[in-house]
């Protein structure tokens, strides 16, 4: 599970490293070195052209342009200005080589851009960046050292025009641009290099869960009973349910205005009318409620009727709709994406997707989960984590339900909220790029079984 950090968290850990005795010298070496061994292994000895910004990311472009000189690769360095004083003056003096100017360069079969890294707040000049998409159009392979240059840390934010990288090389850790769309969208494969900086983040990366298997004592209700509210749309529900069974659930039971339709039978169906009395069972470990619920009477009644019950729950859809800015106090898991986030958080319109993630949940009491190409999960107490590079695939009709059904399923093995939300996005993501292309939802619910 890899920290994400912010550029200020980034500044401080090497701020810290400094404090203890680690010259920023040597932390630069170490980022040009690494950032040479990974292009290394990815291109091979293709003929470079590494263009240096003034700052620390250029120092870092110096030493790896010295690096693979050094191993036999024909580089030349292009550079923005002179270097600032500092550890990025000595790495272009230890480069010792000719340095041409950004504008006079010609193109290389492998572009390296160390112009600006972490900390960007501003876009390129309009030439600047012409030339560096232009350079890296011509390109066989490209690489970003730290972020491709013009590309906002923490928002994932493009400032400028950006050009598209085979690879992104960074320090330490993961930012979230790395992860955050659209920037996310222009760093290709992204490395991470160690320079001996010692990090930690409340923000991670979402990473594979640990989802043990039943034991010979376990039983249906041990694996967890879910309990998905139906409405207006019962294919919605329907494959919420689906998706809760093959995630492991050991008992589903489908609340519908019609009790007696559809396949499989291991689901158990139920008339609405008979959601107080199933709410009452003290053996249903969560609900999901919302999908294709409808936002009618009966629809905010069975909403009014799983607040109430006390059970976990999953809240989507329409639920979220009719749930507004309300505050819960059962544990909860709400799967927002973009439209219904803002139905849900209206005035949550600045700052990065972390942040308003975070604070829609504190704000509401529940994990979020932020539905996209970049889903964010955060927690109440600040957790949060980013999972990105899901399947385009994956926008088609009813997935959202798939994935509703699957933190159910999580829920009712009594994980803690939070941890069932990721199991479940990840779950979801990693079945849908098995999947391959063109499926429906349908088949992604029944995938969940073959992953697992």
């Amino acid at each position: 599970m890899k920290p994400i950090l912010t550029a200020a968290e980034m500044r401080a850990a090497e701020e810290r490293a400094i404090a203890s005795g680690t010259p920023v010298e040597l932390l630069m070496e170490r980022a040009g070195q690494g950032v040479a061994e990974a292009v290394w292994r990815f291109a091979g000895p293709l003929p470079a052209l590494v263009l240096c910004g003034p700052g620390n990311n250029g120092g870092d472009g110096y030493v790896a342009a010295r690096h693979l000189r050094e191993r036999g690769v024909d580089v030349r360095v292009a550079a923005l200005g002179q270097p600032k004083a500092g550890a990025a003056a000595e790495a272009a003096k230890a480069w010792g080589g000719p340095i041409e100017t950004i504008e006079g360069a010609g193109p290389a079969p492998l572009l390296i851009d160390a112009l600006f890294g972490t900390g960007l707040t501003r876009g390129l000049e309009a030439w600047l960046a012409a030339r560096l998409n232009e350079l890296a159009g011509t390109a066989q392979i490209s690489v970003a050292v730290d972020l491709p240059s013009g590309v906002e840390t923490d928002t994932g934010a493009v400032l400028s025009p950006v050009a598209r990288f085979d690879l992104t090389v960074t320090f330490a850790t993961l930012k979230p641009a790395h992860r955050l769309f659209p920037a996310a969208g222009f760093c290709g494969r992204v490395a991470t290099v160690d320079i001996g900086v010692d990090v930690s983040s409340a923000l991670s990366e979402l990473r594979r869960p640990t989802i043990p298997a039943p034991v010979p004592q376990d039983h249906k209700y041990l694996r967890g009973l879910v309990a998905v509210v139906g409405g207006a749309m019962p294919g919605a529900s329907e494959l919420a349910a689906i998706a809760a069974l093959h995630a492991g659930a050991g008992y589903v039971v489908l609340l519908q205005h019609c009790a007696h339709c559809g396949t499989p039978h291991a689901i158990v169906r139920r008339s609405i009318t008979e959601l107080p009395n199933t709410l009452a069972d003290g053996r249903v470990g969560a609900m999901v409620v919302g999908p294709g619920l409808g936002r009618g009477p009966d629809a905010a009644w069975a909403l009014r009727q799983a607040l109430a019950s006390g059970r976990p729950l999953v809240i989507d859809g329409d639920a979220l709709h009719l749930l507004g800015g309300e505050t819960l106090t059962v544990p909860a898991v709400l799967t927002p994406h973009e439209g219904e986030f803002r139905a849900l958080m209206p005035d949550m319109n600045h700052g990065s997707k972390v942040e308003r993630t975070r604070a829609a949940a504190m704000r509401c009491g529940g994990v979020i989960v932020y539905k996209g190409p970049d889903t964010v999960i955060a927690a109440p107490d600040g957790r949060a984590a980013i999972g990105a590079g899901a399947s385009p695939w994956l926008s088609t009709a009813g997935t959202g339900d798939v994935l509703a059904g699957a933190i159910g399923a999580m829920l009712a093995r009594r994980l803690d909220p939070f941890e069932a939300a990721q199991a479940g996005v990840w779950l979801h993501a990693e079945a849908a790029r098995r999947a391959g292309a063109a499926f429906a939802a349908d088949d992604l619910a029944r995938s969940l079984s073959e992953l697992l």
